[in-house]
């Protein structure tokens, strides 16, 4: 199909040794009132980076038609459409009696900063797996391919291995013949020798109205208001509304309902007229969330944002492993999670589900799903389904990474049908298979930055008895620092220092621990010096103007924060002027601007007008800097704060 989007742009070839600010978190203070088993899942094992995957900022605001490659599962009733190139989204899933769209179906492809890794976009169904948050996976490719589903028709399969936390995953989807119901079978193998925490959220755009209700089988909620904490409270009034209605209430917010484990697990979002989409699952995946956006300035900003003028809204209605989105869960070495999820339209009583008794508004939806989709129905597709997922695929349609074939040549895993073939090995994974095969890291290729990094810990292990050239010390460094050895990854980066041709790499590196450490003298000269190392090299091309970029948006945020502001301009002056017109680097303008003591000129660059397109979800530097200029009221298109003013 053709959607008008803006290009991902090139990744950041930058590690991430510092993660992106997750707005979804909750410290000490706020786990101290979670009940035991909770507390426990969010303190387990939260990621401290998103190593080794690399973060995606090169894109911008600009749209052109593109065409997207989509496969098409239907029958008679119901079409999804699915985008095997964009984490498998599912796009559009369209009831054709009713002629109906039961998805929030976004018309446009507007990549923004919510994923783990960066880009995002809204719409459709997601499947969100490695860690609290959208996947890292939302804008990559996945393997393809049709296998024998268990009624003998066809079944599309999508697969990959999650790099956050290493596991394979597979996602099946078929339409039985006459069923109103998408059927999605979702299973996650953990072929290792230890547990792996685990995450997955399976979430649900779905259109809002002010007649638009949520419904779940819960009278309680946890609820997280985007300032770092969890409290439990009542379903559906709290607080002087009705929170089922996303748009009662002004600001966004989470709300992780409190399913009982005996409940057949479902959520439902239904218009004035009782209509809908509704999800159900086997009990494996517990939990049921509604995000809301909200009704004041800042949601509806984001809003606009993340589409095109003219559109409407949505909310967000998910199913997850655990009972909210900050939680892990661990699996076992050798074990999976599986489970069956349901997908199709749901037809109430409008005055029913609308009513101002709850339990009887939830009691209408949970009878008339299970009027046109029995429980019993979904375990017995589950059952089914479960003969099925060691199928190999016969047909291939679309290939994802490369990722997954390194790790089945390196470790010899037997992951029966998810073929991870050695013919998708490209580029990225070559020199990870000449230092398995031969047990040394190819020489860099001096016309290029440093590839993607691995940092679990076979690859360490293998690196640390490599030959000790600096390439293979940045490498280690740089897997060693993700392992939580930040002594030793420093003392890997000076190793490589002394002898590297190109300097700035491992220089970037040590400026980021010398931060973390406290050392803000120390980072500011480093960082300094690797972006003078940068620019006395030869750079041309995209990925030299990617890493131009990145480095000196990091060296002028460092500089700036020590004081050192004529050293910030001379960063400045030497990036290119596409870069410099771009919205983020006008936002730095504005900075710069302001710390030379130019207030005018740094309001004048506001008033110009910009957009910063990697803004990032739940960010208040915009305010920041605004109020950093003058006390007017920030200016409606700069306003995207989530929360409430402090």
């Amino acid at each position: 199909m053709t959607l008008p989007a803006a290009p991902l742009g090139p990744e950041n070839p930058l590690p991430a040794l510092r993660p992106l600010d997750e707005t979804h978190t909750v410290d000490a203070e706020g786990r101290a009132g979670l009940p035991h088993d909770m507390a426990r899942q969010v303190g387990y094992e939260p990621l401290t980076s998103v190593l080794p995957v690399r973060v995606l900022d090169g894109y911008g605001r600009e749209r052109t038609p593109t065409g997207i490659d989509t496969i098409v599962i239907e029958n008679d009733r119901l079409r999804a459409t699915v985008l095997p190139g964009l984490g498998g989204r599912i796009h559009s899933l369209f009831h054709k009696p009713s002629g109906r769209e039961l998805l929030y179906r976004n018309p446009v492809l507007q990549p923004a900063d919510f994923a783990l890794n960066g880009a995002w976009f809204s719409g459709g169904i997601e499947w969100n797996i490695g860690a609290t948050g959208h996947t890292a996976l939302s804008c990559a490719p996945l393997h393809a391919a049709l296998v024998t589903a268990p009624d003998g028709g066809e079944m599309l399969r999508l697969w990959e291995w999650e790099r956050l936390r290493d596991l394979p995953f597979q996602v099946d989807l078929w339409l039985p013949a006459d069923s109103d119901f998408l059927h999605v079978g979702v299973r996650i193998r953990n072929p290792h020798e230890q547990p792996v925490p685990t995450y997955w959220w399976s979430n649900i755009a779905v259109p809002e109205g002010p007649s638009t209700r949520v419904l779940a089988p819960a009278d309680e909620a946890w609820h997280f208001g985007y300032e770092r904490s969890l409290r439990r409270v009542p379903v559906p009034d709290w607080n002087g509304a009705d929170r089922t209605y996303s748009l009662r209430s002004e600001y966004p917010a989470d709300y992780f309902y409190e399913v009982p484990r005996e409940a057949r697990k479902w959520i439902a979002s239904l218009d004035g007229d009782g209509r809908g989409l509704v999800q159900t699952s086997t009990d494996q995946l517990r939990g049921r969330k509604l995000f809301l956006w909200g009704s004041g300035t800042g949601g509806r900003r984001w809003q606009q944002w993340l589409t095109e003028p003219g559109t409407g809204g949505y909310a967000e209605i998910q199913a997850g492993l655990a009972r909210t989105q900050l939680e892990h869960v661990r699996l076992e070495a050798g074990a999976e999670f599986s489970w069956l999820e349901a997908y199709g339209p749901l037809e109430t009583d409008a005055s029913a589900v609308h009513g101002d008794d709850w339990a009887a508004a939830r009691g209408e939806a949970a009878a008339r799903l299970e009027a046109v989709l029995p429980r019993a129905a979904v375990e017995a597709a589950f059952e089914a389904w479960r003969g099925c997922v060691d199928r190999e695929p016969h047909t291939m349609l679309a290939t994802g990474s490369g990722w997954g074939a390194l790790e089945v040549l390196r470790g010899g895993h037997q992951l029966p049908g998810t073929p991870f073939d050695a013919s998708a090995l490209g580029e990225d994974q070559q020199p990870w298979v000449e230092l398995y095969r031969s047990g040394a890291f190819p020489a860099p290729r001096k016309d290029t930055p440093p590839g993607p990094s691995l940092v679990s810990r076979h690859w360490r292990d293998m690196l640390e008895t490599a030959l000790a050239e600096p390439l293979t010390e940045y490498h280690l460094g740089i897997a060693q620092w993700h392992g939580g050895d930040r002594a030793q990854a420093v003392r890997s980066w000076e190793r490589g220092l002394e002898l590297a041709p190109s300097r700035w790499p491992l220089l970037r590196c040590l400026a980021v621990a010398d931060r973390y450490e406290g050392h803000d003298g120390r980072s500011a000269d480093r960082w300094a010096e690797a972006f003078d190392d940068l620019c006395a090299e030869p750079r041309d091309g995209g990925t030299w103007t990617a890493v131009t970029a990145a480095l000196g948006r990091e060296a002028i945020d460092v500089l700036l924060a020590v004081g050192r502001t004529a050293d910030a301009r001379r960063v400045w002056d030497r990036l290119d002027r596409e870069t410099r017109a771009r919205g983020r680097f006008r936002l730095i303008e504005a900075q710069l601007l302001l710390a030379e003591g130019d207030s005018g000129a740094a309001r004048a660059v506001f008033d110009a007008g910009f957009e910063v397109a990697d803004l990032r979800e739940g960010a208040e530097i915009l305010n920041e800097v605004w109020s950093a200029l003058t006390d007017d009221p920030l200016p409606e298109e700069y306003e995207y704060r989530m929360r409430p003013q402090s």
